[in-house]
């Protein structure tokens, strides 16, 4: 192997553990929003339960103004784009169960792809190895 193509596969390396990388960051962002996702519809599940219930609402640098939440019927959903739609507590829930398994089906994605790059990058550093124990002077 000459020393250009020695170049290339460092290279190549580089650019799969930023790949790498990424999908560990992404994979990341994924269970943040799976979380916050499961974590909404419990607690659509229990603002459905009571008639009236206090909560703190978050106004921004750790601050929160103590409320009631009266009506029990309907919430208000970012759908995306900077669009909110009011739902009724089924429909928030089957929007957001939705979304989840949206969130899976790309983690799983994800999952295969960074398995992918995983694989490549071993068998990059394997190549290494034998480049480095072909230069290597015999003892």
């Amino acid at each position: 192997m000459s020393e250009e193509q020695a170049q290339q596969l460092m290279q190549q390396m580089q650019m799969l553990e930023t790949y790498f990388s990424d999908l560990s960051q992404r994979e990341t962002t994924f269970l943040s929003v799976l979380r916050e996702a499961s974590s909404a519809i419990e607690s659509i599940k229990s603002l459905n339960q009571k008639s009236e219930s206090d909560t703190l609402i978050p106004i921004g640098m750790g601050t929160y103004v103590p409320t009631k939440i009266s009506s029990t019927n309907k919430i208000v959903l970012n759908v995306g784009a900077g669009v909110a739609v009011e739902k009724d507590f089924p429909s928030a829930i089957n929007y957001l169960e939705a979304r989840i398994k949206e969130i899976e089906v790309a983690l799983q994605d994800n999952s295969a792809k960074k398995q992918d790059a995983a694989a490549s990058l071993e068998q990059g550093r394997e190549q290494i190895n034998q480049l480095m124990q072909s230069t290597q002077p015999p003892n």
